[in-house]
């Protein structure tokens, strides 16, 4: 939508977040109508789900009106959520560059964008405020702040870093992106702890009279939940690292109340997570190794035995550790399992006792667990002397009785699009034990098939391609279906 310009200036756009997700183009142009040179807006929305991206944009033919716009709607609610209005900055890399941007923490839950505002203002020119807050509008407890210059950024660190504000201390310090952010090692430099199995009952302030008797503490905060009673940790965040160490040698393991501290230092999410997936990593390691030789993959399991059946079938070998039954998110069986047993003499006596047997009906197979690594290792060396001869002459695989001058297209576009097989059998090992390998005879006739002139022929070839076997194998050789084209295309040519 747009509205005619009044004011002939210099054009001005504006970006306007943390809207509500049913804010309409709309509503936004209503909530802007009283400045006079307004000329467009705009609700950025997902290309797929259409659904708001919770911003937009708006468009002055006045910059005066915008500089105006900013003031006045800043933090201003609509929908019921308090706005953001900044100036828009179409460039990204000034956007994702960091410059003027800055970090705070541990504010109190009262303070909101427009206190936030007030509060970094006196320093210089702020562009945009904001307090990230959960979905019901709480506080999160830390926020941005950008300002125009770095310089002021610099100033407001140095002058608000540390200082109390509302009866918390808080953190001031430059806004790092998260892809720049260095996930410090054990022996690294540190200055905040995370303390747990604090009493319910225990305050800040106590907390502080505890821990400062080591250093100036920076901030120091007790997380609680939405009822604003303690989760039973905390974070002390001292000046200088050694400070930070020497609490934690102190204060690890202390009587604080009527339990023992866990003092250690605090650890970023990213840090957290790939500790815990190393110590996964270990003891997956540790599982395959322990039970190399001894775990046993099974297939071809009847739908209905449970992991009971198959424990009371293999207990005979040995001592089982564990058995598991593979069932899909509706708890129906997959057809494989896994059978461990306590050492690898038992596991190889379960293999040569029970491979190719049948149970509930089916021939069970079963062979040693792999890693997914493992198994496609094998895989490609499995088939890749198949892959050779299938890239190489295709001579070498047109069945007896065929020579490939007989089919110089026809073949190589079968075999590149599965037409010719081979019998499919048991593999190596299988026994017959109640289950008899399938077999298949195939005569290959010596007489190739050569396309014929004459009309009766013909007609019999196509009768032979509605599935007629009418025609002797003395004029035709071995009828193979998939070469119906094949057949038509003869035909027409010798028509």
């Amino acid at each position: 939508m747009a509205v005619p310009a009044t004011v002939a200036a210099t054009k001005a756009s504006l970006y306007v977040g943390d809207l509500h997700p049913d804010v309409t183009e709309t509503q936004l142009f209503l909530a802007f109508q009283e400045f006079e040179s307004l000329s467009s807006v705009r609700v950025c929305r997902d290309s797929m789900t259409k659904t708001s991206l919770r911003y937009g944009y708006v468009n002055f033919m006045s910059q005066q009106d915008a500089i105006r716009a900013i003031k006045v709607k800043n933090n201003s609610y609509l929908f019921g959520k308090v706005m953001r209005v900044m100036w828009s900055h179409r460039d990204p890399n000034a956007r994702k560059s960091g410059r003027g941007n800055v970090f705070v923490k541990n504010l109190a839950e009262s303070i909101d964008n427009a206190v936030l505002h007030d509060l970094f203002q006196k320093y210089g020119n702020v562009l945009s405020s904001k307090v990230v807050v959960y979905d019901d509008g709480k506080s999160k407890g830390y926020g941005f702040v950008q300002f125009e210059s770095e310089e002021s950024a610099n100033s407001a660190i140095e002058n608000l870093n540390g200082s109390t504000v509302r009866d918390k201390q808080i953190y001031v310090g430059k806004f790092v992106r998260k892809g720049d952010r260095i996930v410090p090692g054990n022996d690294s430099k540190y200055t905040n702890l995370y303390i747990k199995n604090l009493d319910l009952d225990i305050t800040e302030a106590l907390l502080q009279e505890k821990f400062s008797p080591f250093g100036k503490i920076i901030s120091l905060a007790i997380a609680k939940d939405d009822n604003g009673l303690s989760k039973g940790f905390a974070f002390v965040n001292y000046d200088r690292p050694d400070d930070a160490r020497k609490a934690m040698e102190a204060m690890n393991g202390s009587q604080f109340g009527s339990k023992n501290l866990y003092v250690a230092r605090a650890q970023k999410k990213a840090e957290r997570e790939q500790i815990l997936h190393n110590q996964f990593e270990e003891k997956r390691k540790e599982q395959i190794l322990k039970s190399k030789g001894s775990n046993l993959y099974l297939k071809n399991i009847d739908d209905t035995v449970s992991e009971k059946e198959l424990r009371v079938l293999f207990s005979s070998c040995g001592r089982i550790t564990s058995v598991k039954v593979m069932r899909n998110e509706k708890g129906i069986s997959k057809g494989f399992g896994f059978v461990c047993f306590s050492n690898p003499e038992e596991a190889n006596k379960a293999v040569s006792t029970f491979y190719g047997c049948m149970f509930h009906g089916k021939p069970l197979y079963i062979a040693f667990a792999q890693r997914k690594e493992d198994r496609k290792t094998q895989l490609k060396l499995h088939y890749a002397p198949q892959q050779a001869r299938l890239n190489g002459s295709s001579a070498a695989v047109v069945p007896g009785g065929f020579s490939s001058f007989f089919y110089p297209n026809v073949t190589s576009h079968m075999l590149q699009s599965g037409l010719l097989y081979q019998p499919l059998g048991l593999g190596p090992g299988w026994r017959a034990n109640d289950f008899t390998l399938p077999t298949r005879s195939f005569q290959q006739s010596q007489v190739p098939i050569v396309p014929s002139t004459n009309r009766n022929h013909r007609l019999n070839r196509g009768r032979m391609n509605g599935h007629t076997n009418t025609v002797g194998k003395a004029h035709t050789g071995v009828y193979i279906p998939q070469l119906q084209q094949y057949y038509q295309m003869m035909d027409y040519l010798t028509a």
